[in-house]
């Protein structure tokens, strides 16, 4: 059997006898050349074909349209003309699968790539995004476990709401209607600090916001953690930690990728190299005020308008802390010096990309978890699994949330976070 090495590997062995296989990504000819440059997973390369050498299956040859799948035998040399400057000599070739008028050609609009996003998915762009994503996954998977964290898993099907009730999807749940899917895992998670101590997951969330913003998505995957015994400085520096070390695997193992995207990789290294810049939601608006002419009535949480302007103005993320109590989930903590403002903190990655993580101090004390949910129009007596964890040995604790598709797009320098997941689910697209 023929022995086939990927495209990159070639290129890596750079001369001699190979055997690849891929989809038709390029091709050109004439009445004696045939250049087809051929795709796999890992890289493209030129491979030509002489007329001379086929001449009983040249009109096959000629024939043969982009995303054809074939396997290719030759030899390998370099060629600075060749779009990674190495092309395949062809010495025998085997049609898979052929391909007819592929639909998707240059210049197709937005809602024609989304109609077509099962073949989209081929494209460089979109291969590069997904093998990053790949790695921010990857990584989030490594921290938390250099960190003797647990992973953990929580319900979708879930009966009580954490993020506001107007960005539910309630599901008939063999004819019940107050079953919702998981807009987090929060209230399911914290039940579990109190065995496991430290715990995280990388889970599917749904919002069902009616947004049309580019940061939006109505299914989305949902980096959160956990931790007992923590004060709100051990959420903040777990979250700092947990993206530095996130964008370093992506600098270390995609700089590939990262050129593809023609992401400029130099915009990413203050992250790492230097410490995140901490704000009060306070000193937050006097700043966008002074230096952005935009005046925040106190009270208003930040809008995306707000947060792109703000990050704008520096080059590491900006952690936005103290927020009024009025905008926020009735679990956070209050200030002890302020009690208008709950110890939480939202993550805003540079270059205008906004909000990336949303973590809290968790209030402990029973009774002001029972009155802020009747503040927020809710029964306590539905969350009475969640209140138990306050009756029995409650201990401080706090935790975060990482939207997994946001980092990826500020990662990759995307314009719309719906290039960050394979099948983008929206407002207006459910479908493919």
């Amino acid at each position: 059997m023929t022995s086939f090495t990927s495209i990159q590997d070639a290129i890596n062995k750079a001369s001699g006898a190979v055997s690849i296989r891929g989809w038709i990504y390029r091709e050109r000819g004439s009445n004696k050349l045939k250049f087809i440059v051929l795709r796999d997973s890992s890289n493209i390369i030129q491979c030509v074909f002489e007329r001379t050498k086929f001449e009983k299956c040249w009109e096959e040859i000629d024939h043969l349209q982009v995303e054809a799948s074939l396997t290719i035998s030759g030899t390998l040399k370099q060629d600075d003309r060749a779009p990674t400057g190495y092309e395949v000599q062809v010495s025998d070739f085997k049609i898979i699968g052929k391909s007819e008028n592929y639909p998707i050609t240059k210049d197709q609009s937005t809602e024609f790539l989304a109609d077509n996003r099962h073949l989209w998915l081929r494209s460089r762009k979109m291969v590069a995004t997904l093998k990053i994503r790949s790695t921010v996954f990857a990584a989030i998977h490594d921290y938390f476990r250099k960190e003797g964290f647990y992973e953990y898993h929580s319900p979708i099907f879930q009966s009580v709401q954490c993020e506001g009730g107007s960005t539910l999807f309630s599901v008939d749940y063999f004819g019940k209607k107050d079953v919702f899917l998981g807009q987090t895992w929060q209230l399911y998670a914290e039940p579990a600090i109190f065995g496991l101590e430290k715990i995280y997951t990388i889970s599917p969330s749904f919002r069902a916001e009616r947004s049309k913003t580019s940061r939006h998505l109505t299914e989305y995957w949902h980096a959160e953690m956990e931790l007992a015994w923590a004060e709100f400085k051990d959420i903040m520096d777990h979250g700092e930690k947990l993206l530095k070390h996130i964008v370093q695997k992506v600098l270390q193992e995609n700089k590939a990728e990262l050129e593809i995207l023609e992401r400029d990789a130099s915009k990413l290294l203050p992250t790492i190299t230097k410490p995140f810049l901490r704000l009060t939601y306070t000193e937050a608006l006097k700043i966008l005020k002074e230096k952005c002419k935009i005046k925040v009535e106190w009270g208003k949480d930040l809008r995306t308008i707000e947060e792109e302007k703000l990050t704008q103005l520096y080059d590491v993320p900006v952690i936005v802390t103290h927020y009024p109590k009025i905008v926020k989930a009735f679990y956070m903590t209050e200030n002890p010096l302020h009690p208008d403002v709950v110890q939480g903190c939202d993550f805003l990655a540079p270059e205008g990309f906004g909000e990336i993580v949303g973590g809290s101090h968790r209030e402990h004390d029973l009774e002001k978890i029972k009155q802020r949910l009747l503040d927020q129009g809710e029964d306590p007596a539905e969350y009475e699994f969640y209140l138990d964890t306050r009756r029995y040995g409650s201990v401080p604790h706090g935790g975060f949330g990482l939207g997994v598709e946001r980092v990826i797009r500020w990662i990759c320098g995307l314009e719309n976070i719906k290039d960050a997941i394979p099948f983008p689910r929206t407002m207006e697209r459910y479908k493919p």
